[in-house]
């Protein structure tokens, strides 16, 4: 589109194609604008013509956008979202709000924070809903854009990094974080471990790196940030098993010769500390750093504000024990 031509678009054009885009349907996107679809495929066309691009094309009983039509979508959702909270901004009462908030988080994470959020749902928001989903990725932004969860807590290094890199370089960023807390990871293992055993010194990293594995995976690939360390150090450790779940990992471990690494301030919430005993790492490796993470533009922007606030609420809680 030439630059001049942007006066003439009808912007009414970019909502249907918004919309189109979330629905990935001609027929469902009608149904949620009021429409009929021969006024949808109409506005469709009117659009690709004006931007010189398919946008769509047929794809099974839906439609797939063009590589266009992806770099686009961000733009224009970013841009009605700004222009939807401006001119009529949410409103959120926690006391009569009765919708659902979907939670992506790790066990260790939800046993840390829903205990004390629950408390604070009954005596300010009786009717709203929370679910909360596993968290089965490092990287849970897929989950927030096809509005799978409405916010994902947890430990996302990589993500936080890619968001900065993209603030940076002037590059659209359609998520928005904040931090909940930090700790520090440990290695743990059962009390009469033979490592345990020895003298009270520190557990050496020839120590470490001989003994067998155990790695909380959530994707159940047999390498993660401990080993990303350890091979800095042109060390490696033998994983002799998976799971996807910091419960089972502790429970594991208290009744076999592996050893695995958990938040420290989980280990007593697992209910079987007194059978753990929990040691140093001895290497250096990045704190334990969880963030609550979500879409600018959600459907319940308000609401998130108010969850963000209930969560921070629920941690402090957490660690003031």
């Amino acid at each position: 589109m030439h630059p001049e031509d942007f006066r003439f678009l009808d912007l009414n054009l970019l909502r249907v194609f918004d919309t189109v885009m979330s629905e990935g349907s001609l027929t469902r996107a009608a149904d949620k604008l009021s429409l009929t679809q021969p006024a949808v495929s109409n506005a469709m066309r009117r659009l690709r013509d004006a931007l010189g691009d398919e946008l769509l094309v047929r794809h099974g009983h839906g439609v797939q956008p063009t590589p266009r039509a992806m770099v686009l979508w961000p733009v224009v959702r970013e841009a009605l979202g700004a222009l939807q909270q401006s001119l009529a901004p949410e409103a959120f009462d926690p006391a009569t709000a009765s919708l659902t908030l979907v939670l992506a988080m790790a066990d260790a994470t939800a046993s840390t924070l829903m205990p004390n959020l629950v408390p604070i749902l009954e005596q300010e928001a009786p009717a709203l809903t929370v679910r909360v989903l596993p968290l089965t990725t490092r990287d849970p932004r897929s989950m927030l854009d096809s509005k799978t969860a409405d916010m994902a807590v947890g430990h996302f290094p990589a993500v936080l990094t890619d968001l900065t890199a993209r603030a940076q370089a002037g590059t659209l960023v359609v998520h928005e974080h904040r931090r909940l807390y930090d700790g520090e990871y440990v290695a743990v293992m059962r009390k009469g471990h033979p490592l345990a055993l020895m003298p009270l010194t520190p557990l050496t990293l020839e120590h470490y790196c001989a003994a067998r594995h155990l790695l909380v995976s959530f994707s159940g690939r047999a390498y993660g940030f401990i080993d990303e360390a350890l091979a800095a150090l042109g060390r490696e450790r033998h994983i002799a098993l998976t799971v996807n779940q910091y419960t089972t990992a502790a429970r594991v471990v208290s009744q076999s010769d592996l050893i695995t690494v958990l938040p420290r301030h989980f280990v007593p919430i697992t209910g079987i500390q007194h059978l753990l005993q929990v040691h140093p790492l001895p290497l250096e490796v990045p704190a334990v750093r969880v963030d609550a993470l979500w879409h600018k533009r959600g459907p319940n922007r308000a609401a998130y504000d108010w969850l963000l606030q209930a969560l921070n609420r629920a941690t402090l809680k957490a660690f003031s024990h």
